[in-house]
């Protein structure tokens, strides 16, 4: 991006009032957080008038500080929360603090910041915010509806099937129909909460009390044994290709936020025809489900090159391990210059 160009992206922001939304009371509070406070700074950085709001302590907006916010995330989903509780309540969100708002900047992660459960009530009361709508995000969370609609559209993603309860599947039916190992994980969550490789019969049982201790419905899915890819889309534009290389076998949640425990290779090392695939199917996918402003779509690639898509995140982090601002980073947009154009195309 030339200098001028992000001169105007960042101007665009500059006296903008933004409220970050952040934390929440979903698994993935601790990330939430961390991305909010980075969104946050970079927007005061650009001059943006920004306030902060976690829905997980008050419905109460406040002026930004940086006292505000946490920059931490542990090795383990915050205890005693599950994906039954909500991040944010229609009645507990008090919106005539929001009337003198530009722009919301949706900083949280799962649940309910991120199934269109938010997104309606903020169009319901004409507010603008980041990201994608209603439908676009409640189809992107429930993976079992995502991969019906990639199906639909041509877009190859692993089989599967969807659990109701944890008999509705035995361990040698899923091997006979699936093949083995096996990946169990909730149906509706992120940041890989809940899942596990299930490699013998004796992982099981454990994996689906693990899959359904943060949802009602489960997914067992074929794994596809290969490289993993992630596609980021910012507006219109295809971002670099990023591989990740986890240390011990599985991008879990463990290796996505510890220090030392990913490699990550952006533009990936992969063919210019590989490349092109993993961004074109990307885009697919974004368009498929209706997204907007910006997201990531993750891929498993096999041997002989074959995308896999495994899912797209609609509100992906911001944090200083997160895959869209490397991405960013490698296409020449630096991270407020970033948060500066998804404010924009909120706008």
């Amino acid at each position: 991006m030339t200098g001028g160009a992000v001169n105007a992206e960042l101007a665009a922001v500059a006296g903008l009032k933004v409220l970050v939304l952040a934390g929440g009371r979903s698994a993935e509070r601790d990330v939430s957080l961390s991305s909010g406070a980075a969104v946050a700074a970079a927007l005061a950085g650009a001059g943006a008038d920004v306030y902060a709001l976690d829905p997980g302590v008050s419905p109460r907006v406040l002026a930004w500080t940086p006292q505000l916010a946490k920059d931490q995330i542990g090795t383990q989903p915050p205890a005693g929360l599950t994906g039954a509780r909500p991040t944010i309540a229609p009645s507990d969100l008090v919106l005539s603090e929001l009337k003198n708002i530009d722009v919301v900047f949706i900083a949280l992660h799962g649940g309910d910041g991120e199934n269109g459960r938010l997104q309606a009530l903020l169009d319901m009361a004409g507010i603008r915010y980041t990201g994608s709508g209603m439908l676009a995000s409640a189809l992107a969370m429930d993976k079992d509806a995502s991969k019906r609609i990639f199906i639909a559209e041509g877009i190859p993603t692993p089989d599967w099937r969807t659990l109701d309860t944890p008999d509705d599947l035995d361990y040698d039916e899923a091997v006979e129909t699936l093949g083995s190992p096996l990946i169990v994980k909730p149906n509706a969550q992120g940041s890989t909460v809940g899942l596990t490789l299930v490699e013998q019969r004796a992982q099981w049982e454990g994996a689906l009390q693990e899959a359904f201790r943060w949802d009602a419905r489960v997914l067992v899915e074929e794994f596809i044994d290969g490289r993993e890819l992630t596609a980021g889309v910012l507006g219109n534009q295809a971002l670099p290709i990023v591989e990740i290389r986890p240390r011990h076998g599985l991008y879990d949640y463990e290796c996505k936020y510890t220090d030392g425990m990913c490699e990550y290779l952006c533009p990936a090392p992969i063919t210019p025809a590989q490349t092109r695939a993993c961004q074109e199917q990307g885009m697919e996918a974004f368009r498929a489900l209706g997204c907007r402003g910006y997201a990531r779509a993750d891929f498993r690639m096999t041997e002989d090159g074959r995308m896999y898509c495994l899912e797209v995140n609609t509100l992906p982090g911001m944090t200083s391990h997160s895959l869209v601002p490397k991405a960013a980073q490698a296409a020449g947009i630096a991270f407020p210059e970033l948060v500066a154009r998804i404010c924009r195309l909120a706008l």
